[in-house]
């Protein structure tokens, strides 16, 4: 099932304006690498995208044709242009932007670099203002910056942890040296970082849960299509973290875990923020939850909602604005190539207590589409097409998803 554009779809806004709709339906443009995530500024002008370099065709073990970076992307009149590439010491993954959109923190396997937006939009060589100490072998994937932007998080797959940072002391000059707070400890490959509205809560997703937790063994190894195939691992878990313990006690602010099905990895809220929404990649479908449950004084036992098949091997989530839509993308990350053309599932949020029922459309997409997020009109959706190396805009007012 699919979305066609629908006859008499809003166009673009007048030209120079930073909130116009694509100039079609779907806008994609080449970056030099793979890029894993894009985030666009507040006012929608300029979208930060985190690209990781790629080797000469043919040659994998050859020295990368392009350098690890963040690629700087100007968008005007609807279209998106390469402004230019901040280099990075590794290659880059997840980043979060402070709400004043003055700081950008880009995660790098195993540091995190602070970055300067002004300087970066400038052109100056020092954009880069502070360093988070390395810590080896952490394979640092994903950032998350507090609400009201003291705090920021890092989730260290390798590590089984989640770094915590004073992020007011790593933007001061010199501070980010002695900026980190401590870790919180996670089950295996820690991803997601999304706060409760009110700032109160951290959730966060373990791909595999914590070993104390000594959950049983029911799931498959990621990438298996057989069913006849022995169970592995655990289900992952939503750990939940209250953020003001972890800013003084990391190392006891998790204060809730919640069964999340089979590799989950990205979580996304509601608007009202009575509902998440979570990735399970293993199993292709999208789980959602009842976050007062999920929080201290609920009932664990009655979080989980419901479950919606969707693609394979889905990733990125996305809600719209009014919360009528979930997005989610299909990125099949284990088979395919840079040729594959893969898909976002639009699913109906009133309706996925009816599982697969609730999925009411798909939107093309490329290789891997792995990232996603909304533009600051509400009504454009960024999204990152990994293994296709590009970076894609969609108009949802054509595809039924905004108005």
């Amino acid at each position: 099932m699919a979305f066609s554009p629908a006859p008499g779809a809003a166009q673009a806004a007048p030209s120079g304006r930073c909130d116009a709709l694509p100039a079609d339906s779907i806008v994609a443009l080449a970056v030099p690498g793979r890029p894993f995530q894009a985030l666009p500024s507040p006012d929608g002008c300029w979208i930060f995208s985190a690209v990781n370099p790629v080797a000469p065709e043919g040659q994998p073990n050859a020295r990368p044709a392009s350098p690890a970076g963040v690629t700087l992307l100007r968008y005007r009149d609807g279209r998106l242009s390469l402004v230019r590439v901040l280099a990075m010491p590794q290659a880059p993954a997840g980043m979060a932007l402070t709400k004043d959109g003055a700081i950008l923190a880009v995660s790098h396997n195993s540091g995190t670099s602070i970055v300067d937006v002004a300087r970066f939009t400038a052109g100056r060589d020092d954009a880069i203002i502070g360093a988070i100490p390395e810590q080896a072998g952490a394979g640092r994937v994903y950032a998350g910056i507090s609400p009201d932007d003291r705090t920021l998080f890092i989730a260290d797959e390798r590590t089984r942890s989640i770094t915590v940072v004073d992020l007011a002391k790593a933007r001061t000059p010199g501070g980010a040296a002695s900026s980190v707070l401590g870790t919180i400890p996670t089950g295996d490959l820690p991803i997601a970082l999304t706060f409760s509205h009110d700032g109160r809560w951290l959730f966060t997703t373990s791909q595999r849960a914590p070993e104390a937790l000594r959950w049983p063994i029911t799931c498959r190894r990621q990438g298996s299509f057989d069913p006849s195939e022995a169970p592995e691992q655990t289900e992952g878990a939503i750990l939940v973290v209250d953020v003001a313990l972890a800013r003084t006690a990391p190392a006891q602010s998790v204060v809730n875990a919640v069964r999340a099905g089979c590799n989950p990895v990205r979580l996304a809220l509601s608007p009202r923020g009575d509902r998440a929404y979570v990735s399970a990649r293993a199993e292709n479908a999208l789980l959602v939850f009842d976050t007062r449950q999920l929080v201290p004084g609920g009932d664990t036992s009655k979080a989980r909602l419901a479950r919606v098949p969707v693609g394979t091997a889905p990733v990125g989530v996305v809600v719209s604005l009014d919360g009528r839509r979930v997005l989610v993308t299909n990125s099949n990350r284990f088979a395919g190539g840079a040729d594959d053309r893969q898909s976002v599932t639009i699913i109906d949020a009133a309706r996925v207590a009816e599982g697969a029922a609730a999925v009411i459309g798909q939107i093309p997409a490329g290789a891997f589409p792995r990232e996603m997020r909304l533009m600051s009109n509400g009504r454009t959706l960024l999204l990152t097409n990994f293994n296709s190396q590009t970076v894609q805009l969609v108009d949802l007012t054509r595809f039924g998803v905004a108005k």
